[in-house]
């Protein structure tokens, strides 16, 4: 059966979360919603009585080769937990992190005595959270000479620590330039104060500019930030007055994100309830980021794949290239994933049971996969996707039965996400902003020209999309602000709401109505 035959024996609403909607503005209507926060197959699961003695044969393996390759290190503490963020754990303990690292150190040791790490590169490592700058300034140490002892960095590394502004202090600064990071990452997400505040980030916009203009004039690292878009009350406005300071002070680059609202986070509910003004919807986000893009592009910023942007010849952004290359990831910490040789594996998030396999001598898994035989194609597709094109005759040449996705592409094109230059397809704004509906659907059309086999992966990432959030928090908004109660014309919008509400919804919508 050919492209066109699936697309036509798709039901209707499927059809469009996967090849999109012909007729409606490519920017802002291409796709219903933004469907998967990351695009991929899934491998198929290893049994745990295997697990333990197939990653020791693999690491007991030589290299092949000095191939380039990452490893991921997590921490899984934060002080606070920020409304948007999907990533937290752990508050902080200062018990439970010295144990923790003690652990994270020892788990490190028993890898470098393995010959597949042992005799191999590692051409970038990203100490990721959680909240890494949190460590004392003694833990820092400790884990960084670690990684300094027992991984084989190469001469070029690059060794990037992930945190927010509030924990750039000189004794926690001199400790990580000291032992070797030379790339530093931090989520400011916004400049705004008020927008800022609204989501649980602590500092006010004066201090932000003040602490990262301080951390650049150590001149010993690269300095990047998040930017995100779509945050509640965070207008097209305030948005480029986000992105526009971003390029006033000389940070080395930036990752603009959309902000993605899932379906029963504590976002969510407060936006629902009135607590917070509603998130910027899907089609908003997408005016967002073009005017973003026109902005940086104007200036003659470097793209780096679809998210960063660069200033300086200095950033790299190698560990997030290489990761989305396939090129392999040795996983350490606490909710760490990783992939090494036809494996991909995700450690336990919860410290207990990872502290308690560590002190055993085994690998912490929470699960580990088989990756899918076709995984050189998905990885060749993510990566040319995620550098904003596809060359459909490159990957046609080592298996032909890829080149149908032709049909696929020159029906995007027809809708305006890609253009055909004569050799590959590159992607327009539209297709950028959509690049991972985009990458999901060519790998599930891949998947299915190669095997056989459908499927259309959905996850709940676009609640500010949602009829029920809109109305339900448009009534609240109106309610506040006439003081004197709900009119008549709320309590309308507020009944249509709620026919679509779960009890738990009703319930949380009425214990704040109390007060």
């Amino acid at each position: 059966m050919t492209l066109q035959q699936l697309y036509e024996q798709t039901p209707p609403q499927q059809r469009a979360l996967q090849f999109g909607i012909v007729g409606n503005d490519a920017l802002t209507g291409a796709f219903p919603q933004k469907r998967v926060v990351h695009a991929g197959l899934q491998g198929s699961l290893v049994s745990p009585r295997e697990s333990q003695q197939i990653w020791q044969d693999l690491m007991a393996q030589a290299p092949t080769g000095k191939e380039v390759q990452t490893a991921y290190i997590h921490i899984p503490f934060c002080k606070t937990k920020c409304l948007y963020c999907g990533f937290f754990q752990n508050g902080m303990d200062q018990s439970v992190e010295d144990e923790y690292i003690r652990c994270l150190v020892q788990e490190l040791r028993q890898a470098a005595k393995a010959r597949r790490l042992r005799d191999s590169l590692i051409q970038a490592v990203f100490i990721g959270g959680g909240t890494p700058t949190s460590l004392s300034a003694d833990n820092a140490a400790r884990l960084l000479g670690a990684v300094r002892d027992c991984l084989p960095l190469a001469n070029d590394y690059e060794l990037t620590l992930e945190g927010r502004v509030h924990d750039l202090e000189p004794e926690k600064i001199d400790t990580w330039l000291a032992y070797g990071v030379n790339r530093i990452s931090l989520g400011v997400q916004s400049f705004d104060t008020k927008v800022r505040r609204a989501v649980g980030r602590l500092d006010d916009r004066d201090t932000v500019l003040e602490r990262l203009a301080a951390l650049k004039a150590y001149g010993q690292c690269v300095v990047v930030i998040d930017l995100m878009y779509g945050l509640p009350g965070q207008t097209m406005d305030v948005w480029m007055e986000d992105v526009r300071t971003f390029a006033e002070s000389g940070i080395d680059g930036a990752d603009l994100y959309q902000l993605n609202v899932f379906e029963g986070s504590a976002l969510s509910q407060a936006i629902r309830q009135g607590s917070l003004p509603p998130a910027a919807t899907t089609a908003q986000q997408a005016l967002m980021f073009q005017a973003a893009k026109t902005y940086l592009d104007q200036r003659a910023y470097r793209r780096l794949n679809i998210c960063h942007w660069s200033r300086s010849q200095r950033e790299r952004s190698l560990y997030n290239t290489l990761a989305r290359s396939g090129a392999a990831m040795f996983p350490f910490g606490c909710g760490a994933g990783g992939h090494v040789d036809g494996y991909e594996t995700m450690l336990h998030r919860a410290i207990t049971p990872y502290e308690l396999f560590v002190r055993e001598g085994k690998k912490p898994f929470m699960a580990l996969l088989r990756q899918s035989p076709f995984q050189s194609f998905i990885d060749e597709i993510q990566y040319q996707l995620e550098q904003g094109c596809l060359d459909i005759g490159a990957l046609a040449a080592k298996e032909p039965r890829l080149g149908e996705l032709n049909w696929l592409y020159q029906r995007w094109q027809d809708q305006g996400l890609v253009r055909y230059n004569g050799v590959l397809y590159t992607l327009t704004d539209a297709g950028q902003f959509w690049q991972v509906n985009v990458t999901q659907t060519t790998l599930e059309c891949m998947q299915y020209l190669l095997t056989g086999q459908t499927g259309a992966a959905l996850q709940g990432i676009a609640a500010q999309d949602s009829p029920k959030s809109a109305a339900m928090a448009e009534a609240m908004k109106k309610m506040k602000a006439s003081g004197e109660g709900p009119s008549l014309e709320a309590m309308k919008h507020m009944a249509e709401a709620m026919k679509h509400m779960s009890q738990e919804e009703l319930q949380a919508v009425m214990q704040r109505m109390k007060g």
